[in-house]
C-alpha cells in the first residue's frame, strides 16, 4: 500500500518534469524555424521559378518535380509520387470587361472563373441586372433576366470575425450561372470574394448544375472596386450594357501526381502522421500562389528538415504530402485516401493541413469534441508563450477524404484578416508573405506534430 501512495505522490512531480522537457523542446523547435529554416527560401524558389500552377498545366508538372527535389533536400527517407487524373482547364488570352453607359465606355477589371465556358468568339454585350441574393434573382424571374448579364453584388459580411466564415457564406454565388441561365441570362458577373476594396478580380472554381439547366453560360468575377463602379453606374443608368470576352476552354484530363516525403518512425513505423498542403494554385497572370498554398507546402516540407536537424527521432512515421488539384477537383486528396485505405497494416493517427496563408499563428483546430478534444487541449499551456490556442476546428479539404477511415483531423489556422486580400488573385505573390509570420507558422505545426509523435493519438 505504501508503494502505491509514494507513486501517487510522485506523479505530479513526474508530470511537471515531463511538461518542462516538452517546453524546452518546443522552444528549440521555434528557435530552429526562426533562425535556420529553409521555408522562406523554398517559397521564393517555388514562386519565382515555378509560379502559378493550375492542375493539368506545364507549371503544375514542374511543381511536382520541384516538390520531389525539395523533400529530398529536406532529408526525407523516401520520396514517392501518387498518380491522379486531374482536370485541365485553360484560361486563354486576357479577359475583357467594358461598361457602356450614356455614350461612354469604361474598362472594368474582370476575370473568368475556373471551369467556365467561353463567350462567343466576338464576345457578348448585354444589359446588366444587379441582384444581391438568389432570392432576388428568383423574384425578378425570366421577365427581367432573359438576355441579360446577371451581376451578383454580394459582399463579405463584415461581422464575421473569421473571414473564412464570410467566404463560406458568399462563395455559393460563384456557382450561380446555372440558376441565372434558368431565367435566360447570357452570363454572370460575381463580386470577388475578398475583404479588400481594390482592383484585383479573384478567380476560383465554379460549377454548373445540370439538374437546373443544361445550358452553360460564361461566369466572370469582377474586382471589388469594379463592382462598386458598376453598381454606381447602374444607379445612374439602368440601361447600361456590359461587354465580356473570354476564350477559356476545358481540355481532356491530364495525368498528374501528389508528392509524398516520408520519415520512417523509429518505434511505431506503422503509425502514420500526415501533414500537408496543396501544390496547385490558380493561374491569373502575375499570381504565384504564395499564400494559397505555397506557404502550406513549404511549411510542411520544413517538418522533415526540422525533425532531422533537431534530432527529434520521430517514433511514428511522418508523411509530408504536397497534394495536387485541391483548387478545382481534390483528385490528389481522393487518390491518397484510396492508397491509405489499402494499407491494411498501417494506421493513420493524425492528419494536419496548412491552407490558410502565411500569417501570424492563431490556432490549431481539432475536428473533434468531448474527451478527444480535451486530450489535445491539455497541451495548451505549452503553446501559451507563442499566443496559440488549441480549440475545436476543421481539418482541411484534402485530408477530409481520410475522415471515412477514422483519421483524426487537425488544421493550422493563422490570423485570417488579410488572407482574402490575396486569395485567388494576381497579387498572391512572394512579396506579400512576411518571413517571420511564415516561420512562426511552421514552428507551430512542428510543435504540435512533435507532441502527437511523442504521446500518440487519443484512444477511447
Amino acid at each position: 500500500m505504501l508503494r502505491f501512495v509514494v507513486m501517487w505522490m510522485c506523479l505530479p512531480v513526474f508530470l511537471l518534469a515531463q511538461e518542462k522537457q516538452d517546453s524546452l523542446t518546443i522552444r528549440k523547435i521555434y528557435n530552429y524555424h526562426l533562425e535556420e529554416s529553409h521555408s522562406h527560401q523554398n517559397l521564393y524558389d517555388l514562386c519565382k521559378n515555378v509560379g502559378a500552377r493550375l492542375s493539368g498545366s506545364p507549371q503544375a508538372a514542374k511543381a511536382v518535380e520541384w516538390a520531389k527535389n525539395a523533400m529530398q533536400q529536406a532529408g526525407a527517407d523516401t520520396v514517392y509520387l501518387i498518380p491522379c487524373q486531374v482536370p485541365h482547364w485553360v484560361r486563354g488570352s486576357k479577359e475583357k470587361g467594358q461598361l457602356f453607359y450614356q455614350g461612354k465606355k469604361e474598362d472594368l477589371s474582370v476575370c473568368v472563373l475556373g471551369g467556365s465556358v467561353a463567350t462567343p468568339k466576338q464576345g457578348l454585350r448585354a444589359k446588366v441586372v444587379e441582384v444581391h441574393s438568389f432570392d432576388e434573382l428568383k423574384q425578378l424571374g425570366e421577365t427581367h433576366i432573359r438576355g441579360a448579364v446577371v451581376f451578383f453584388n454580394v459582399s463579405f459580411p463584415p461581422t464575421y470575425i473569421h473571414t473564412g466564415d464570410a467566404y463560406a457564406h458568399t462563395v455559393k454565388y460563384r456557382s450561380g450561372a446555372s440558376l441565372a441561365a434558368q431565367y435566360g441570362a447570357v452570363a454572370t458577373v460575381t463580386k470577388s470574394m475578398t475583404t479588400a476594396t481594390d482592383d484585383y478580380p479573384h478567380t476560383g472554381v465554379m460549377h454548373y448544375y445540370d439538374t437546373l439547366t443544361t445550358k452553360k453560360i460564361p461566369a466572370f468575377a469582377i474586382s471589388a472596386a469594379g463592382a462598386a463602379t458598376l453598381s454606381a453606374r447602374l444607379l445612374q443608368n439602368k440601361n447600361a450594357e456590359l461587354f465580356l470576352f473570354s476564350d477559356c476552354a476545358t481540355l481532356p484530363d491530364e495525368p498528374s501526381y501528389s508528392v509524398v516525403g516520408e520519415l520512417r518512425g523509429h518505434e511505431f513505423p506503422n503509425e502514420i502522421m500526415v501533414v500537408g498542403g496543396h501544390l496547385d494554385s490558380w493561374d491569373l497572370p502575375g499570381s504565384e500562389g504564395a499564400h494559397d498554398d505555397g506557404v502550406g507546402i513549404v511549411q510542411t516540407i520544413e517538418q522533415l528538415r526540422a525533425f532531422k536537424k533537431l534530432n527529434l527521432k520521430n517514433k511514428r512515421t511522418l508523411r509530408v504530402i504536397a497534394f495536387m488539384n485541391e483548387e478545382n477537383g481534390t483528385r490528389g486528396g481522393e487518390a491518397y485516401a484510396q492508397v491509405a485505405a489499402q494499407e491494411k497494416n498501417k494506421k493513420h493517427i493524425a492528419a494536419l493541413e496548412s491552407d490558410m496563408g502565411g500569417f501570424t499563428p492563431r490556432t490549431i483546430g481539432v475536428e473533434a469534441q468531448g474527451d478527444t478534444l480535451l486530450y489535445y487541449k491539455k497541451w495548451q499551456p505549452l503553446f501559451e508563450p507563442y499566443f496559440v490556442l488549441i480549440k475545436k476546428g476543421y481539418g482541411g479539404e484534402d485530408i477530409s477524404r481520410l475522415v471515412a477511415l477514422g483519421v483524426p483531423q487537425f488544421d493550422f489556422d493563422p490570423d485570417s484578416q488579410r488572407y482574402f486580400d490575396f486569395h485567388h488573385a494576381a497579387n498572391d505573390t512572394f512579396e506579400h508573405v512576411n518571413k517571420r509570420e511564415l516561420e512562426l507558422g511552421a514552428a507551430t505545426i512542428n510543435a504540435f506534430i512533435y507532441l502527437i509523435d511523442k504521446y500518440g493519438a487519443y484512444k477511447k
